[in-house]
């Protein structure tokens, strides 16, 4: 099971880096890149690149707190029956 863990942990660095270096260079780099070059066919217009991330981070907050309000309520509810 070491090496699925090693692949699986592989795969996520290389995930993790590659959504890195696509929205470094799309925010950091593009803005300088002339709006004629081919390169802008690649990404998404700029207002996206905050766009994205900001829903995102509402959609990991929602999840976590519902997450946590449930395991609340189970353990409210595991007191109230011992």
């Amino acid at each position: 099971m070491e090496l699925g863990d090693k692949a699986v942990g592989c795969l996520l660095t290389l995930t993790s880096l590659s959504i890195f270096t696509y929205y470094t260079f799309w925010v950091i780099i593009l803005p300088f890149v002339g709006s004629d070059h081919f390169v802008h066919k690649y990404f998404l217009p700029q207002e996206y690149a905050i766009l994205i991330p900001v829903i995102a981070g509402v959609v990991l907050l929602s999840f976590l707190i519902i997450f946590v309000g449930l395991v609340m309520l189970k353990s409210k509810k595991k007191k109230k029956t011992t």
